[in-house]
């Protein structure tokens, strides 16, 4: 099989869409499979991954516009040429906007199937960041990108629906793998706890990992970072961390950490918390449960599909602080956190990038199949 990949980012951004694009690469290898990479161009983007070559656009800083903090991919007449001479089976979208929507169309010339992927809530984005009068924008933008795509991966049910609300056909629900060897309950740290905990050792340890960033609403656990019977611990970058340490006094910043690093953090955690409410998945929390840690997450959005209410974690209004507080209370006083944390770790840990993959290529072979049924179907009617 052979499949173009073209994402709106890549490294050296490290983010959701990012993510998934590497794991999607290194299981294309795996299974001996061709593929080519197409990127928008950013200061120490690789020439090649996974031993596949990695072609970039021309882009333009997006924070100019809209600040996510990624590079924008633009239009090339060249990438036709490049994409023609590939010749791939199906053209892969993550997460398209600008360079996703040229591509697509230029899929419709060449004939080739497109499979996009549903993965960041642009309107919501600009909602968070005060331009209201975009949203809807930007979300009808969005919607008409994978309207004109052959199928459409969404990672949640709330995306499934928002989607088809919106009329976008050939929708389906594909989620996100984790790697439950790295992320797992093993790992947790005692001396980074009683670290983290100082002279009261029976301190509740809350955790946050993500990008500071606007949209994750950070801010909002405020609601419970003054309560000294917790220690709000907060890990990752981003622009709004200097403006979160002075809301935040209380809580420990640990800064940007991956691999085993982070997974010792993760699993060091008693609870976690994410309050941004227009994520359309958020792989965080999936990591936190890996590890054997019950999460507090928006009653809005993907996160909410990842926990079972008072089983596995909570689902609340993170706006709200005294619901905040209130949860706080409520798990601080339940007896079966072993449970819990056993729990959490079984509702994900099933979930391999092996196995989430292996359902693209499915989807890919199907789309291809359709293609060479449509054609077979021309051929006989030409005939």
């Amino acid at each position: 099989m052979r499949v173009a990949v073209v994402t709106e980012s890549f490294l050296p951004n490290i983010n959701g869409v990012t993510n998934s694009v590497l794991r999607i690469l290194e299981h294309l290898q795996e299974k001996k499979h061709q593929a080519l990479v197409i990127a928008p161009s950013s200061e120490g983007t690789p020439s090649e991954y996974a031993g596949y070559p990695v072609r970039t656009t021309s882009a333009i800083a997006l924070q100019n516009l809209l600040p996510v903090g990624m590079p924008m991919g633009l239009p090339q007449k060249r990438l036709e040429h490049l994409i023609d001479g590939f010749a791939p089976d199906v053209i892969h979208l993550a997460s398209p906007f600008a360079l996703g929507s040229y591509v697509a169309k230029i899929g419709k010339r060449l004939g080739i199937s497109t499979l996009s992927v549903y993965q960041t809530d642009l309107g919501g984005f600009a909602k968070q960041y005060g331009f209201g009068s975009a949203e809807k924008s930007l979300q009808k933008i969005l919607y008409r990108i994978h309207a004109q795509t052959d199928r459409t991966l969404a990672p949640s049910t709330s995306a499934c629906l928002d989607l088809h609300l919106a009329d976008v056909p050939n929708v389906y629900l594909w989620r996100r793998g984790v790697n439950a060897e790295l992320f797992t309950p093993n790992k947790r740290n005692h001396k980074l706890r009683n670290q983290w905990k100082g002279s009261d050792r029976s301190r509740l340890i809350v955790g946050f990992v993500g990008r500071l960033a606007q949209e994750k609403r950070v801010s909002d656990l405020a609601a419970i970072a003054g309560d000294p019977t917790l220690q709000l611990v907060i890990v990752g970058e981003g622009p709004h961390r200097k403006r979160l340490e002075q809301q935040l006094p209380n809580a420990i910043f640990l800064g940007f950490k991956s691999g085993e690093e982070l997974a010792e953090i993760y699993a060091s955690f008693d609870l976690f918390i994410h309050p941004g409410p227009r994520e359309t998945f958020c792989q965080a929390v999936q990591e936190a449960l890996a590890s054997g840690i019950p999460c507090v997450v928006p009653n809005t959005g993907g996160p909410a599909d990842l926990v079972t209410n008072s089983k596995t974690g909570y689902i609340v209004n993170t706006k709200d602080e005294r619901e905040l507080q209130k949860i706080i209370r409520t798990h601080r006083s339940r007896v079966d956190h072993k449970q819990m944390r056993i729990a959490a770790r079984e509702s994900v840990k099933s979930r391999t990038w092996s196995s989430i993959n292996q359902e693209l290529i499915n989807h890919y072979q199907e789309l291809i199949n359709d293609k060479a049924i449509v054609e077979r179907k021309r051929q006989e009617v030409v005939a």
